[in-house]
């Protein structure tokens, strides 16, 4: 008898199971089977938008330049120099003073030149007299026509020494080569001086030129007629216009850079030569140039980008832009493509930004003010 409860008993444990599995198991009304709670598939969640800082893209008018350092130099500048040596016997100028062309400016002593050219002249009228006197006797068969060609050739010899102690003597006289304005003397009347010794400068500043070196890079962008504008500093707050006179033909080696020579307008005087300059080449002028922050470039690869913030479908959202980059300004930078007034560009927060496209933004202002702390309250105390 206690068998047969154990045998029933088992039995009906058994089919409660059953049952239960059945009904856990069971379609539903609409046909699709229950899901566990632990396999059922969570709700898709919304991508938290990226804080991020934002600049605005301006218009602007830039000009496309080159600055360098220079010098100014004369139209014309020579330091004045004796080829022979000698005592200055005569000064033919004021220092400082304008000097005309050809006019004298130092003499030295030339008594020996001028008595060796009366030697060379009374040699030379004495062949021309012999030549003259054999030429008569020839003609009365008195003397050979060997005779008269030697006569010939004394008086040429004669001659060639009158046109050397000429120029011996015309080496004595120091004069301007050009007008021109004369510098101070180095030398005092009386001195004695040796060939090559300096003895005054002469300028013909009627133009004024720079010279100054631009890098290799702007060698296919110079061309002669290019506006310059140069800065003295002798001369605060005064700028000079200019233009581009000549390119030099070969480049420095050492510091791969090529000299250019610019004509200055000084219709006042005031420019002198050896002056510390500081031009400026004008290349192109934009006058709707667009400019970011230099804080929206990033680089990456070789290359920089910058993000762009543009209108999605629930708010604003990135996109990231290859930057062609023009003329750099101090914390500005032009793009030349692919932006226009009044956008908007990422400045700070683009790490996140890089990894995708289309992320949604939510501007962050770090020049707000912060909201004012609540004070505590303080605490009630025990009635």
């Amino acid at each position: 008898m206690k068998t047969l409860h154990t045998v029933v008993a088992v039995l009906g444990i058994g089919a409660a199971g059953t049952l239960a599995w059945w009904w856990q198991q069971r379609a539903p009304v609409g046909g699709a089977p229950v899901l566990a709670a632990s396999a059922a598939v969570p709700a898709a969640q919304p991508v938290a938008a990226a804080p991020v800082e934002i600049g605005r893209v301006e218009l602007a008018r830039i000009e496309d330049d080159a600055q360098a350092v220079g010098s100014l130099r004369a139209r014309q500048s020579v330091m004045l120099r004796p080829e022979v040596s000698g005592r200055i016997a005569k000064f033919g100028f004021e220092n400082g003073a304008r000097v005309r062309r050809g006019q004298l400016l130092v003499q030295l002593d030339d008594t020996l030149q001028r008595a060796q050219l009366q030697q060379a002249q009374a040699q030379a009228s004495i062949a021309r007299t012999t030549l003259e006197r054999n030429r008569e006797l020839l003609a009365q068969n008195f003397v050979s026509a060997s005779a008269v060609d030697q006569s010939a050739a004394a008086l040429e010899v004669a001659q060639a020494q009158v046109a050397l102690a000429q120029a011996q003597l015309a080496r004595m006289r120091i004069e301007a080569p050009f007008d021109g304005v004369a510098g101070i003397r180095t030398v005092d009347l009386g001195d004695y001086v040796k060939d090559g010794t300096d003895l005054v400068s002469l300028e013909d500043r009627s133009a004024m030129w720079v010279d100054f070196r631009l890098a290799e890079r702007y060698l296919a962008r110079l061309k002669t007629g290019q506006g310059v504008e140069v800065q003295i500093d002798a001369l605060p707050g005064r700028g000079f216009k200019g233009t581009v006179e000549a390119v030099d033909a070969l480049l420095d080696a050492n510091g791969r850079s090529l000299l250019v020579r610019a004509r200055l307008s000084d219709p006042q005087g005031e420019l002198r030569s050896g002056m510390f300059a500081r031009a400026r080449t004008v290349f192109a002028v934009r006058e709707q140039a667009t400019l970011v922050p230099e804080e929206a470039l990033v680089p990456q690869g070789g290359k920089q980008f910058l993000i762009k913030v543009v209108d999605g479908p629930n708010g604003k959202v990135s996109q990231r832009l290859e930057a062609r980059i023009g003329v750099r300004l101090p914390g500005k930078v032009e793009i030349l493509e692919g932006l226009s007034g009044g956008d908007q560009v990422v400045t700070a927060g683009h790490a996140r930004l890089l990894r995708g496209e289309s992320v949604p933004l939510r501007a962050v202002d770090i020049d707000a003010p912060a909201a004012p702390k609540r004070p505590p309250r303080a605490a009630s105390s025990a009635a």
